[in-house]
């Protein structure tokens, strides 16, 4: 494990893969002074110090938002948005009348809920934290599990969930949509004619939350050259985000995400709060425990923290991946189970001192 200080300034052999080429990279110069980071870091994410990777990560650089890809068969439009962000307020899609997609989803609030986990119908609360959906135009997939390639298959999953808007019926949805005036030109001005379906309620929904985007902040004023945006103890925590944190392991890209699925260990197997993650969607032996990496864009304002929101604050996360995650272990009863999940290898003690960690929680917070 390399050492913060025992780096200096020096130049360093270790066994790191070369971002987004699967080459060895064995000497690496690391600045330590704020002057040479200012300079390291000076230029575009592409001339950046190299982040250090373990094996299986997968890296695509830091960089801008791309614009947003809207599919073929859904195209964008100022009346289609408009129509899609009513239908994301009405709490008429809900079976009770009372609960709207807005209810977990809040623009107050990062369009999160600040819940660790949503309460929907009859009160009932749901066993995962509500993600903000300001980055959802360009996460692939989509929820927690995975389970849907794209806005559109997404956006009738929480109106039939028992414990969010509990639909029973949804052709009833679709008449109480129609059976509105104002829905009806707004459908029609939309689509080119009054057809009001399933179908073009998820479009509309899917449009307008592609219409979305998180607050713009230092980090994106500085991956996009302006190199004042961070000062000097968010510049850190961005260098240890890279290295020796192992946070460019998994969140990288534009979203700081890898969009891929890892087992932290929270899962929570044989217990009360028992989770499957992904194993839920493929049945993979694998994939037990398994979540999907979040986006990090905007993650100050969309506490608290992990698919089942046990965490409430930044520094706290930090400390937990300090110490390289959870690890449970069988019970007696299950040392034989194949199932048992093993947290991701991605994952391992960091020996972050504490300025270390508040630099990374100053960074994080630039996001």
């Amino acid at each position: 494990m390399i050492r913060w200080r025992d780096i200096g300034a020096v130049v360093l052999s270790v066994g790191v893969l070369h971002a987004g080429t699967g080459a060895a990279v064995s000497r690496v110069q690391s600045p330590q002074s704020a002057e040479e980071l200012r300079a390291a870091y000076a230029g575009p994410p592409e001339t950046w110090p190299r982040p250090i990777l373990h094996e299986g990560a997968v890296f695509t650089e830091f960089a801008p938002l791309p614009p947003v890809e809207h599919p073929s068969d859904n195209p964008p439009g100022a009346a289609k948005t408009a129509l899609g962000e009513r239908l994301f307020d009405d709490p008429r899609l809900s079976r009770s009348g009372q609960i709207a997609c807005a209810s977990c989803h809040a623009r107050e609030l990062g369009f999160a809920d600040a819940l660790r986990t949503s309460f929907g119908h009859d009160r009932l609360r749901g066993r995962r934290n509500a993600q903000s959906v300001a980055v959802s135009a360009w996460m692939r997939p989509l929820f927690w599990d995975g389970r849907s390639p794209d806005l559109e298959a997404q956006a009738l999953h929480p109106l039939v969930d028992p414990k969010e808007m509990a639909v029973d019926d949804l052709d009833a949805v679709v008449a109480r949509v129609a059976a509105d005036p104002a829905y009806v030109a707004a459908f029609e001005e939309a689509f080119g004619d009054r057809t009001i379906d399933l179908n073009r309620i998820s479009m509309a929904l899917a449009t307008f939350q592609r219409s979305l985007r998180p607050a713009g902040g230092r980090f994106e004023r500085f991956v996009k050259g302006d190199a004042r945006a961070l000062n000097d103890e968010q510049l850190r925590g961005l260098h240890l985000f890279r290295t020796k944190a192992g946070c460019a392991n998994c969140h990288n890209g534009p979203l700081l995400s890898d969009s891929r699925f890892h087992n932290l260990g929270l899962h929570f197997y044989g217990r009360e709060l028992q989770d499957l993650g992904r194993y839920e969607v493929t049945g993979s032996p694998d994939d037990v425990g398994r979540f999907r990496t979040p986006s990090l864009r905007g993650v100050s304002r969309t506490a608290p923290y992990m698919h089942n929101g046990i965490m409430p604050r930044l520094d706290g996360v930090v400390t937990f991946y300090n110490a390289g995650a959870a690890r449970p272990r069988p019970r007696p009863e299950q040392a034989n189970d194949p199932l048992f999940p093993t947290t991701d290898p991605l994952l391992r003690p960091l020996a972050l001192t504490r300025e270390e960690r508040a630099a990374l929680v100053a960074f994080l917070e630039t996001l």
